[in-house]
């Protein structure tokens, strides 16, 4: 049987997640085309916890609670769905969204539904040297701690932006496919061990890379998910 470690409340499974990390996901932004005109006035009128004001906003903002989501619901058919922590959600309440439409006397379809964005966060439980990272990667890095205090690193491989604090806490965005498994087996876990790595050496805070991490790499070249794995 696998060791495990509580993480929070909830036991994890270290042949799962080697680094004791496992992501959360935070929002699924989903997009649907109903392929048909629409009222949004009308809509508005007739339907439950529905909203519009043209003069702020082109659409009408429609909520339900199970799943707990939010669309846009736009004149053209397209609809855009956020709030959703799984992908099965946002299809779930897409579709539940695209029915209350149905029922108002629309010919609502339910086309081309696909996942826009997928925003998660994990947390490495200690203090990350966002010099030295910058640093060693200034062609991905922006780090601007008088605008914004995360530095952020725009990876090319999965192409998704990280948002790094000093605290130890990331945000993951821009993913395209579903995070679950292959996100904390190829990211999380990645990310832990890289910044592990580099919080071990004594001088990298001053701006002086990891020896280890310096002979294998180059800092023309981006952060690659083969490096991140264990040795």
């Amino acid at each position: 049987m696998a060791e495990q470690i509580l993480e929070g409340s909830q036991p994890v499974d270290l042949s799962k997640h080697p680094s004791g990390i496992v992501p959360t996901l935070q929002n699924i932004v989903s997009t649907v085309n109903l392929d048909c005109k629409l009222d949004l006035k009308a809509i508005a009128l007739q339907a439950r916890n529905a909203e519009y004001n043209p003069k702020r906003f082109a659409a009408v903002i429609m909520r339900i609670r199970e799943p707990k989501t939010t669309a846009l619901i736009f004149a053209s058919g397209k609809m855009v769905c956020t709030g959703a922590k799984s992908e099965h959600q946002s299809k779930l309440a897409a579709r539940k969204f695209a029915r209350i439409i149905q029922k108002l006397g629309f010919p609502a379809k339910f086309k081309d539904f696909k996942v826009q964005n997928i925003v998660g966060s994990c947390d490495v439980k200690f203090p990350i040297r966002l010099e030295g990272l910058s640093y060693s990667h200034g062609a991905f890095c922006s780090y601007e701690p008088e605008l914004f205090p995360g530095l952020i690193y725009r990876m090319k491989q999965p192409k998704i932006v990280l948002l790094i604090f000093v605290s130890g806490k990331i945000v993951i965005t821009g993913a395209k496919v579903s995070f679950g498994m292959s996100l904390s087996k190829n990211l999380a876990n990645p990310i832990a061990d890289w910044v592990l790595r580099q919080s071990r050496s004594a001088h990298i805070g001053a701006g002086v890379m990891d020896h280890d991490y310096a002979v294998r790499h180059d800092e023309e070249k981006p952060l690659e998910l083969g490096f991140f794995k264990r040795r």
